[in-house]
């Protein structure tokens, strides 16, 4: 995996990333993560998100632990899951995040010691990125400033200086924010988590051309990649494949580098499916846990990447 400008490379090729959310994929059981990847792979999805601090269902799966060191099986896991994807040509986004309790790094020093840990642990495996601080300008546990990022950022290359780094933002990035990502931070790539609304689609074509506009005024362009867009059972708007599509399209028409079907539990009171926030023995695998509106994009997002690039 590289980057070339504003667009992800793989094996030296422009490549768009069309992934899908895996969060608990460290917990999944060696035949779940190989029906799931041969599944995506023959439907041309060719990167996932999993997260290396996750805790759910009251189990915690992290491969690193609050203070940044290696929890077993789960590292090991981690270091096989991304060997699976490689062998099916998918990129691994590997996401940390900063918090209280099971499922985060607790400190400064314990970030610092999870991404070292992680980019030794990983080094060698040229399919994954890391992502250092999933939303990290939320104003609650999980905030991390622009110099602690950059920080984390050299720690990962002091070990693994080819290695692609990121931190998401929650919500869009303003000017300055975006200009702290570039100097201070010195992301190889920007993640906005764009609102999650019906208007989002529709938003979504201008919004990554003006990300791309503003970047190369800042004399930096970098890929613009979507890895957390809306997704279905976490509000009142309930998104139909035609939303995910509509918004798919109107990223590469953007010019974005990658984009996600995002999935995951309920938030709201009525049951559903787990998706891949629980990937546990005894839970169905993710292919298996999408509902028919999810199931639809999976079936065509490979399509309609590829005519939206036409």
């Amino acid at each position: 995996m590289g980057v070339n400008d504003t667009q992800f490379t793989l094996d030296g090729k422009p490549t768009f990333l069309l992934g899908i959310s895996y969060y608990g994929g460290l917990g999944a059981p060696d035949e779940t993560i190989t029906a799931d990847f041969d599944d995506l792979a023959a439907r041309g999805i060719n990167w996932i998100r999993v997260w290396a601090t996750w805790a759910s269902g009251g189990s915690d799966v992290s491969a690193v632990d609050g203070a940044g060191a290696a929890t077993q099986p789960y590292m090991d896991r981690l270091v096989r899951l991304v060997g699976e994807a490689d062998a099916r040509g998918i990129v691994v986004d590997v996401t940390l995040t900063r918090g209280e309790g099971a499922g985060s790094v607790h400190s400064l020093e314990g970030h610092l010691g999870a991404v070292r840990t992680i980019a030794g642990a990983l080094k060698g495996h040229l399919n994954a990125y890391i992502d250092l601080a999933n939303e990290r300008n939320v104003g609650d546990k999980r905030y991390v400033p622009f110099e602690e990022l950059g920080a984390l950022r050299d720690a990962v290359k002091e070990i693994d200086p080819a290695r692609l780094v990121t931190a998401s933002q929650g919500g869009d990035i303003s000017d300055d924010e975006l200009q702290q990502y570039v100097k201070v931070a010195r992301v190889d790539f920007v993640c906005p988590h764009r609102p999650r609304d019906a208007g989002s689609p529709g938003q979504t074509e201008e919004a990554t051309r003006q990300y791309l506009k503003r970047l190369a005024d800042l004399g930096s362009p970098k890929p613009v990649h979507y890895q957390e867009p809306f997704r279905r059972d976490y509000g009142n708007w309930q998104p139909t494949a035609q939303d995910f599509l509509a918004d798919l399209r109107a990223a590469v028409r953007g010019g974005a580098g990658g984009w996600c079907l995002h999935n995951g539990s309920p938030r709201r009171a009525e049951e559903g499916p787990a998706r891949s926030f629980d990937l546990r023995p005894g839970q169905p695998r993710l292919m298996e846990q999408l509902d028919g509106e999810e199931t639809r994009v999976v079936r065509r997002m490979a399509e309609v990447a590829a005519e939206a690039a036409r």
